[in-house]
C-alpha cells in the first residue's frame, strides 16, 4: 500500500515535498516514480528512481524537481522547486516490481496559482 502526502496550494515560484509512504519494504521494487494528472490530460511521468539510485525526469521538470528514497524508511519523495501554474495536477507515487506489476498510491493535489 501507498500513502502520498504533501500537496496543497502554492504560488508561483514556490517549493513543495510530497511524499509516499510504502507499507512494504522498497528494495523490493525495481522502479520507483511519481506521476502526474491534470484536469482533462493524460497521466504523465514525471519523475523515477531505480534501485541503483538511477534516475529519470519528464522534460518539463528537469532541474526543478528532484526525486529521491529513503530505503530503510520506505519512503518515497518528490522536491519540487519553482513551481509553475502548469505544474497542477493530482501527484501519484508509483512503483513496480521485478514482475513488471505496478502499484499506485491515491494521489495528492498540487495547486499552483499564477
Amino acid at each position: 500500500q501507498l500513502q502520498a502526502s504533501g500537496g496543497g496550494l502554492v504560488q508561483a515560484g514556490g517549493s513543495l515535498r510530497l511524499s509516499c509512504a510504502s507499507s512494504g519494504a522498497i528494495f523490493q521494487f525495481r522502479i520507483l516514480g511519481w506521476y502526474r494528472q491534470a484536469p482533462g490530460k493524460q497521466r504523465e511521468m514525471v519523475a523515477s528512481i531505480m534501485t541503483n539510485d538511477d534516475t529519470n525526469y519528464g522534460d518539463s521538470v528537469k532541474g526543478r524537481f528532484t526525486i529521491s528514497k529513503d530505503d530503510a524508511k520506505n519512503m518515497l519523495y518528490l522536491e519540487m522547486n519553482d513551481l509553475k501554474a502548469e505544474d497542477t495536477a493530482v501527484y501519484y507515487c508509483n512503483v513496480r516490481n521485478y514482475g513488471g506489476f505496478d502499484f499506485w498510491g491515491q494521489g495528492t493535489l498540487v495547486t499552483v496559482s499564477s
